[in-house]
């Protein structure tokens, strides 16, 4: 039975001329027949949804463990704010939304228990063994660490959603091989050396899409969980200009507003005037540099989805105050040190005693191993790991587990 892809909503009228084409995939690691009657980027954005590291992020932390209450957002709820953005981003733009949304979803897979703390902890223990980065550790997950499938490891996604995972925050290496931001991961180079994501180019328009809207979805929601917490107040975003003329903006059409109301009013505007500015900037970008080809974006040697010069102090102004505010608050920075020394402990347990992990295929699968090798496997078991579950291991394994309250 033959099917029409264009019946089915997926015309080529429907996408730029520089958008991803999702008929015209590089392909997948291992080859598989194309569905009848879902695109590849589709297929992608599905099988990550089905994934266990998707199920887990929703008791995986974004800046509030969930300890602190059921409304705060989780690295799960931050994730499908993120998506929608993304899509929201890629349908102005006339770009696969299925690809930025795709992007978007696995773009946190690899984050630890405890947000950055966790990660900033699991890194200082594998430090002599090579360290650990969460977007490398996302690649291992989708192409090693899950096991669905009879015919290979991992999820086998497109080379588009593996090259916007990897590069969605710009080129990993300049063109004479220097890391752009340090030393390239290395888990990315040991994988581009079977299936080469070509780390020293930008990566697709549906990519940076979903690597702004990360920026416009935790900006606004950290300042919603912020107020919501106790650690921000109006006061204090009247210190932003931006913020401050967005209040202006509610109060002069909605007086006496309640806080929750008005909370979102204000909320709701941020994200509108930032995903503008975004659309503006990158319909100027496209206009100069004419791409004819998604491979025309990749080789443009610039961001073309980004903030405005204007926004993007915004932006700054807004993560400075995050920063000060919530993300090194005494309090907070006390529940990070309790987070941390999970991790650490955990790590130690794990790395003396395997059958601790209690699992039948990590400690069947970790005899034998040398010790770099045997860190990196706790290292992914502990990766994986949920704050909750974390925390019950711990409890579990040592007379005193922190307070993360």
């Amino acid at each position: 039975m033959t099917i029409d892809r264009h019946a089915l909503g997926y015309g080529d009228s429907e996408r730029a001329v520089y958008a991803a084409d999702p008929w015209k995939t590089r392909g997948r690691l291992y080859p598989e027949d194309f569905s009848p009657t879902r695109s590849d980027f589709q297929r992608d954005r599905d099988r990550i949804v089905h994934t266990t590291a998707f199920r887990r992020l929703k008791h995986k932390t974004q800046v509030f463990i969930a300890q602190d209450g059921d409304h705060y957002r989780t690295r799960l709820t931050h994730t499908i704010e993120v998506a929608q953005v993304a899509r929201a981003l890629a349908r102005a733009l006339k770009l696969d939304e299925d690809l930025a949304e795709g992007v978007a979803l696995v773009h946190d897979f690899g984050h630890t228990p405890f947000g950055h703390t966790g990660e900033d902890a699991l890194h200082e223990v594998l430090l002599p063994y090579g360290g650990f980065d969460h977007n490398a550790q996302s690649l291992r997950i989708v192409t090693k660490l899950e096991r669905r499938y009879a015919d290979f490891d991992g999820i086998n996604l497109t080379w588009e959603s593996l090259e916007g995972l990897v590069k969605h925050n710009g080129p990993l290496l300049t063109k004479d091989g220097a890391g752009t931001r340090g030393p390239v991961p290395q888990p990315i180079l040991d994988y581009c050396e079977i299936h080469d994501l070509e780390l020293d180019t930008y990566a697709s328009l549906e990519a940076q899409v979903a690597a702004i809207a990360d920026d416009i979805a935790y900006n606004t929601h950290d300042i919603d969980d912020g107020l919501r917490s106790g650690y921000l107040s109006f006061e204090m975003l009247e210190e932003i200009p931006f913020l401050a003329g967005l209040m202006a903006e509610v109060r002069e059409r909605y007086p006496n507003l309640e806080p929750s109301r008005f909370t979102h009013e204000i909320m709701r505007r941020q994200i509108t005037r930032m995903v503008e500015d975004v659309i503006s900037v990158a319909q100027r970008g496209l206009a100069e540099i004419k791409p004819k080809s998604a491979t025309d974006v990749r080789l443009a040697n610039r961001v073309i989805a980004t903030f405005s010069d204007e926004m993007s102090e915004t932006d700054r102004q807004i993560k400075a105050m995050l920063f000060k505010r919530i993300y090194r608050h005494p309090e907070i920075m006390r529940i990070r040190a309790g987070a941390a020394q999970i991790v650490t402990d955990l790590f130690a347990a794990y790395m003396a005693n395997p059958k601790e992990m209690q699992s039948h295929y990590w400690v069947d699968h970790i005899a034998g191993l040398a010790e770099a090798a045997r860190a990196r496997h706790v290292g992914d078991y502990l990766a994986g790991m949920t704050d909750t579950y974390a925390i019950s291991a711990h409890r579990r394994l040592f007379d005193h587990t922190p307070d993360l309250r």
